[in-house]
Parts: structure tokens; C-alpha cells; sequence
């Protein structure tokens, strides 16, 4: 996909959330009652236009959630980062209590 702009990315899929809507044979109305959110905000969502969380109810409305794995499958952690990870740790402190940190205060 190189060579693609973002702007074209999200267009291609808002017409692919179109035609899931047209595929279940429902009108934007329809959609938008399912998804909780207004009939202009799918239309938004089909010209590419929509904040992710509108995009994951509009994909939960289609029944299409089962796709997302398709879409950015989960990611494993690399060993660099899971070692860059561990580098970063907290340690527990190594030295010795004194009796009187573990004595309790009398109030």
C-alpha cells in the first residue's frame, strides 16, 4: 500500500462500511439507532470521516467485529522490547530493616 495517502485509506474504508450497511440491507437510520450514534455520523463514517471509537460501534451495529482480527491482528511483543521492558523494572530495595521502621507508632 505504499504510495496510498491516509485520506484515501479512510475513503476506501468508508465505502467498505457502505457496502456492509447495503449488504444487511439497511438504511443509515438503521444503523445509526443500532449504534447509538446519529444518521450524519455514519454518513460521516462512510466518506471516511469518523473517530475510531463511531468506527467500532458502526462495526458492532454490522456484526462485523469478528473482522478486526483481519484487520490488525494481535501484535506479540518482540523480544528487544519485551527485554528493553525488563531493563526497565522497578527492583525491590536490598537493604536491611531496622526494628525500629517495624515497630508500629504508638498514637
Amino acid at each position: 500500500m505504499k504510495g496510498v495517502t491516509a485520506t484515501a485509506l479512510a475513503e476506501e474504508i468508508g465505502d467498505r462500511l457502505k457496502q456492509a450497511r447495503l449488504n444487511r440491507n439497511l438504511t443509515q437510520s438503521e444503523v445509526a439507532e443500532l449504534a447509538g450514534i446519529a444518521r450524519k455520523t455514519v454518513l460521516n463514517a462512510e466518506k471516511g470521516k469518523v473517530q475510531l471509537n463511531i468506527m467500532i460501534a458502526i462495526l458492532m451495529a454490522l456484526d462485523l467485529t469478528q473482522q478486526i482480527d483481519l484487520f490488525l491482528p494481535k501484535q506479540e511483543i518482540s523480544p528487544l522490547q519485551l527485554a528493553k521492558l525488563q531493563g526497565k523494572k522497578r527492583q525491590r530495595a536490598s537493604g536491611q530493616r531496622s526494628n525500629k521502621d517495624e515497630e508500629t507508632p504508638e498514637w
